[in-house]
Parts: C-alpha cells; sequence; structure tokens
C-alpha cells in the first residue's frame, strides 16, 4: 500500500512540475503566436504596398531602359521589378519577426541562426547589384569599344571589345563575392594581381607598338 502510495506521489509531483512549467510557457507561447500572426500580415501589406509604389514610380520602365529587365530575362527572372522589391522587403521583415518569435521562446540558437542570416540579406542585396551594374556597364563597354574600334578601322577590335567586356564583368564578379565575404583575402590577392597583369600589359603594349604615336602627340603639344 505504501508503495502505491509512493507512486502516486510521484506521479502528482510530476504531473505538477509539468503543469507548473506548462502554465510558464503560456503567457509567452501566446505573445509569440500573437506576434508572428500580426507581424505577417504586416509585412505581407507593407510588401504590396512597396510594390505599388515601385510601380507608381516608373521604376519598372526605369529598369528596362538600363537593359537589367533584358537581362534578368535571361537567367529565368521574370518577375517585375517592383514586385520582387515588394517581396524583398515582406520576406526581410519574415525574418525579423521570427527572430522576436525566437527570442521570446527563449530558442537562443535558433535566434542567434535567424539573426545571422538577417544581417547577411543586404550584403546579398548589394552583391546582386553589384552584378546587375557591372553587367550594364560590361556590356555598354563591349559596344562602345567595338564601335569606336570599327570608325578607327582597327582589325583588334572585336578581341577589344571582348577583353574590356570580360575585365568588367571580372572584375565585377570578384566585388560582389567580397561583399559576400567569400574568401575575401584570396580574392583581394587575384584582385590586385589582375590590375598589375593588366597594367603590365598595357605597358608592354604601349612600350612596344605606342612608342612612335606618342612621341608625334608629344612633339605635337610642345610645337604648339
Amino acid at each position: 500500500m505504501n508503495v502505491i502510495t509512493d507512486w502516486g506521489s510521484v506521479l502528482a509531483a510530476s504531473f505538477s512540475e509539468i503543469w507548473f512549467k506548462l502554465a510558464g510557457l503560456t503567457p509567452n507561447f501566446l505573445g509569440a503566436v500573437l506576434i508572428l500572426i500580426i507581424g505577417l500580415l504586416l509585412a505581407k501589406a507593407l510588401g504590396r504596398l512597396t510594390a505599388q509604389i515601385a510601380k507608381g514610380l516608373y521604376v519598372d520602365r526605369a529598369v528596362e531602359a538600363t537593359g537589367i529587365k533584358k537581362i534578368l530575362e535571361k537567367i529565368g527572372f521574370k518577375l517585375p521589378v517592383s514586385r520582387a522589391l515588394g517581396l524583398l522587403l515582406a520576406w526581410f521583415l519574415y525574418a525579423i519577426i521570427l527572430v522576436a518569435v525566437a527570442d521570446i521562446l527563449r530558442l537562443a540558437q535558433i535566434s542567434e541562426f535567424l539573426s545571422a542570416v538577417v544581417l547577411y540579406i543586404p550584403n546579398v542585396i548589394i552583391a546582386v547589384v553589384i552584378l546587375l551594374v557591372g553587367i550594364v556597364i560590361s556590356n555598354f563597354s563591349h559596344t562602345l569599344v567595338k564601335e569606336t574600334a570599327l570608325a578607327a578601322n582597327l582589325a583588334a577590335g572585336a578581341f577589344l571589345a571582348a577583353a574590356a567586356k570580360w575585365a568588367i564583368l571580372i572584375f565585377t564578379f570578384m566585388a560582389a563575392l567580397i561583399q559576400l565575404k567569400v574568401a575575401t583575402e584570396l580574392i583581394q590577392i587575384l584582385f590586385a594581381g589582375l590590375i598589375l597583369m593588366v597594367s603590365l600589359a598595357g605597358g608592354i603594349a604601349f612600350g612596344l607598338g605606342g612608342k612612335d604615336k606618342a612621341r608625334e602627340v608629344i612633339e605635337k603639344i610642345t610645337q604648339k
């Protein structure tokens, strides 16, 4: 009989302890659920509002004028830029809300992980912008060098245009990787080495083929 009584006391104490723990967690849980629901609705509304404002400011037309839209369509991205901005803001807010919920529920590891993700998102956005701008500049440089070479009747016009385009693309890709903090030191070394290589190549080309032309230009300037 005593054994049964002891087991009953143990079970009662265990259930009582579990009940008190659940009762202590209930306010935090309810608060987390409330913040999650309100936050998700608010983030979605702000995302739609941002998309409408961007569309009203003719962001889509501006992006199309720069040629970025065609680049995005080539890689399978057919979503309007205004809509993409709205979704980007909404998901950024979603991540912040999840961090707040994890803090309320005292999930330290999840909160730290989500905080790191939220802090890393701006780097991704900036890297994407760097890539897009670099691609636009590289295409413009390719066209400019090619047309200039054709106007000057240079036989190596196509090569020079391609070299200019790929040089800018390589610099752009390296800059994006640095922004993403991917092998930063190695990329910086490669970046410096590439600049040195281009400088040496330009110097050698100038020394071998351009010194006579440079002398003529200098003589004309001094005669004036």
